[in-house]
């Protein structure tokens, strides 16, 4: 276990495989115990499954492809992220990621909650706002 007290290092072959949703490749850099950040990768043309984050909120940082965040009633929103963009998501929201692009998307991200930090799910609930 690393010590608390010090600043740490983590270099890209030291990221560990994080919680799976399908169409996602998520890698673990920093997990404590409010606090998650990695790397996603995203194939061109994905589309993940439906999940949140329970307690977490979620900033996401796009540095390739374009992601499309679709949330609320349904399904029916979306916003549309580039590279440089920061995407925002409040903890226990339905949603998905997509990448529209032909190129392989990635993204940094940071979450700060507690509990599980992925909850894959079926499908949004219609009257999610």
């Amino acid at each position: 276990m690393p010590d608390p007290r010090e600043v740490r290092l983590i270099e890209p072959d030291e990221r560990v495989p994080g919680a799976l949703t399908p169409g996602m490749a998520r890698e673990e850099a920093v997990a404590t115990e409010g606090l998650w950040a990695g790397f996603v990768r995203m194939d061109p043309g994905m589309r993940s499954g439906w999940h949140h984050h329970a307690d977490y909120e979620s900033v996401i940082y796009v540095l390739t492809g374009t992601a499309r965040i679709e949330f609320g009633p349904g399904g029916a929103r979306a916003v549309d992220a580039v590279p440089g963009d920061f995407i925002y998501v409040p903890p226990h929201v339905v949603h998905r990621e997509l990448n529209t692009s032909d190129e392989e998307g990635t993204a940094i991200v940071v979450r700060a909650g507690s509990g599980p930090q992925v909850v894959n799910v079926d499908s949004p609930d219609p009257a999610q706002g």
